[in-house]
């Protein structure tokens, strides 16, 4: 799997799981249309990254293999 780069730790990043890949959705595209949906990763710099507590939120390489 790609390395997410800033979306990995970004209050405003989702995981988006399809049947065999996973992306990293930007949420601030739905206000914001400077904001790539799903941003070319990894990514380096982002004009709206904020950092997230990380609690609570899960990142693909967490999960057991085979999930």
């Amino acid at each position: 799997m790609a390395d997410p780069g800033l979306c990995a730790s970004c209050v405003n990043s989702r995981v988006v799981r399809g049947a065999q890949s996973t992306f990293w959705m930007c949420e601030l595209s739905k206000s914001d249309p400077g904001f790539p949906r799903y941003p070319r990763l990894p990514v380096l710099a982002c004009t709206g990254y904020q950092l997230t507590s990380g609690e609570g939120r899960e990142r693909p390489e967490d999960r057991p293999p085979g999930d």
